[in-house]
């Protein structure tokens, strides 16, 4: 969650709660600037956030149980899940894409749930975390579409059920709405990401304030925090969902 010591008693006698300060990126070596190179707080979180990934399911499939462990109940879970997502949305023709949005789906997750410990960092509150997989996910949909469909991909642009007096316009908005994916797709999870922290960082500075009496700070930040959690979870599923959506319009093309 990253709230640090809250800080209190500033100029006049009044409150100073920074809630953003907790989104500021951070070189890990020395106080220089930060380039694309530098190894910052989000480089390790995002680093720890991987290798949970590998740990989790390397050490779930460690053993294959017939009476599986916990730890493998749960992979075996998220596995079903996101199988069942992919083909529910997609059809048959998306399994061959699940392992790449099973692995956008865990590092999401995992990323979400990681941020929420005392003095970790979230990753996906950063755009520019985010936008790169927004963008990746929009590439990758677009190769797919003009691969299998070739020119006839563009079909997803004609209206075909409208006036054709309509469809010109039509074609405009469907253009439009179709290179702002990325944007929507990315600022949706910073967004929920950075507010809900934002949230119990400005709480925390009040119960630092209050001390003893800090009961409803107290009783708000226990709320917001488990509203957090389920929040982590929503978002990387929306992620997925929208990709399998995406995914799907390149899959079948209207000339397909």
């Amino acid at each position: 969650m990253a709230t640090g010591t809250e800080e209190h008693a500033a100029e006049g006698g009044g409150l100073a709660i920074h809630p953003m300060d907790q989104f500021i990126v951070k070189p890990l070596f020395g106080d220089g600037p930060v380039h694309w190179y530098t190894v910052t707080n989000v480089t390790l979180w995002m680093a720890i956030a991987v290798v949970a990934l590998l740990g989790m399911f390397v050490l779930a499939t460690r053993h294959r149980g017939i009476i599986p462990s916990r730890l493998q109940s749960v992979a075996e879970m998220l596995y079903g899940f996101i199988h069942k997502m992919v083909e529910d949305v997609t059809g048959h023709e998306g399994l061959k894409y699940f392992p790449y949005i099973m692995t956008l789906f865990m590092f999401i997750f995992l990323s979400n749930f990681l941020g929420l410990l005392p003095m970790a960092f979230t990753t996906t509150s950063h755009i520019a975390v985010t936008a790169v997989m927004a963008m990746a996910v929009f590439l990758t949909v677009t190769l797919v579409g003009l691969y299998r469909n070739g020119i006839g991909f563009l079909g997803i642009f004609w209206v075909t059920a409208a006036p054709l007096v309509l469809r010109p316009i039509l074609a405009l908005i469907e253009v439009i709405s179709y290179f702002v994916r990325p944007v929507s797709h990315s600022i949706r999870l910073a967004g929920n990401m950075m507010a809900g922290h934002a949230v119990m960082k400005v709480f925390a500075g009040f119960a630092g304030v209050l001390g003893a009496g800090a009961v409803l700070p107290i009783v708000a930040i226990t709320a917001v925090y488990a509203l957090e959690m389920l929040v982590s979870f929503i978002q990387a599923y929306v992620f997925a969902i929208l990709t399998c959506v995406y995914l799907r319009d390149a899959l079948h093309s209207p000339h397909h």
